[in-house]
């Protein structure tokens, strides 16, 4: 018992170190190698004309800072999906979540273009609600289509059908290119102004979800065991897809889908840490940072000096780890 109650303390107390040397990592090593001492002259001393200070001040850190971020945000969204659905497979690339975003965003950079920043997070996050919302409401509709499997399955068939539609539409007005972003990821040009603006939008996600952790562990438990210890369920479940909604739409308006994070993580931190929410989300989010930076510079690696889309690595993760699951837990509801 000792352990479960301060295990949780030690990962947040020793997580800046951790993330520290992966970040460093990040910054250092690349399709160029760059030295320590530059990257802190790049820091400390910017000049303008040394072609290394600009690659690691517009590239190197905004794309490690953009990674920490989108991990521990798509990791925090996955865990409070399963906790309010207790849907094992819950996570925002298999709920339609993710292609709700990139579905928006085609839209608005067809028919609404040159639109603000924060305007672009704020409709990522309405396709996120607008994912969630079918696949959701699909799964109320059909017999046992609330039970994970079948909600996977459903998840996958609508956020296909969104991306074919924003494919489509992309390809008719000609900007293919642009959308091609969002769906394969572009952590490789992280635009800076969007990075400054997702940050106070995804610690608002973040501090929902911290929030409502307690009354999501109690929900976990059950519908009828939450209602009979006073739980108001559906406030509760508005004011979590909330949070989700607004940790994967500012996600996906950084740098485009990623799948499997979501999924992974909270498995990982629900067996360290124990079934706790209040411990969960923190060390999620902790856990995240560090696999999808790890995935990060794996991805510049595998296939060296040219770079893998990082969604190939996490996939490769990810898509067993999804059969592991399902062999393992079937068709049941989990916490």
């Amino acid at each position: 018992m000792k352990k479960t109650i301060h295990l949780p303390i030690l990962i947040i107390i020793s997580s800046p170190i951790f993330i520290g040397i992966i970040t460093l990592i990040s910054i250092l090593y690349g399709t160029k190698d760059i030295s320590a001492i530059t990257v802190w002259e790049a820091i400390t001393n910017f000049d303008k004309a040394n072609i290394d200070h600009q690659i690691i001040r517009t590239n190197r850190i905004p794309r490690a800072i953009a990674v920490l971020l989108v991990g521990s945000f798509l990791a925090v969204a996955g865990a409070v999906m399963q906790g309010i659905t207790r849907n094992f497979l819950a996570s925002p690339s298999l709920m339609g979540v993710n292609d709700g975003s990139a579905f928006a965003i085609t839209l608005a950079i067809v028919f609404l273009p040159g639109l603000p920043n924060y305007q672009m997070i704020l409709i990522s996050m309405l396709g996120s609600a607008l994912g969630a919302g079918l696949v959701f409401g699909f799964g109320s509709l059909i017999r046992n289509g609330l039970s994970p499997v079948r909600l996977a399955i459903i998840g996958t068939v609508i956020g296909s059908f969104l991306s074919s539609i924003a494919t489509a539409i992309a390809m008719y007005f000609q900007v293919s290119q642009t959308i091609s972003a969002w769906y394969n990821t572009k952590i490789h040009t992280v635009d800076l102004n969007m990075l400054t603006l997702s940050i106070p939008f995804g610690i608002f996600g973040l501090l929902l979800a911290i929030v409502s952790a307690r009354a999501i562990t109690i929900t976990s438990l059950g519908e009828d065991i939450a209602i009979g210890l006073g739980q108001k369920t559906k406030i509760i479940k508005i004011i979590s897809m909330l949070s989700v909604v607004c940790l994967t739409g500012t996600a996906v308006a950084l740098v485009g889908k990623i799948a499997f994070v979501g999924l992974v993580i909270p498995h990982i931190t629900r067996f360290i840490v124990g079934v706790d929410y209040r411990n969960i989300i923190p060390c999620a989010a902790v856990f995240g940072a560090f696999f999808l930076s790890l995935c990060d510079c794996f991805s510049r690696f595998i296939n060296y000096p040219f770079e893998t889309p990082i969604g190939v690595v996490t996939a490769l993760i990810g898509v067993p780890f999804f059969l592991y699951l399902i062999r393992k837990f079937g068709g049941e509801k989990r916490g």
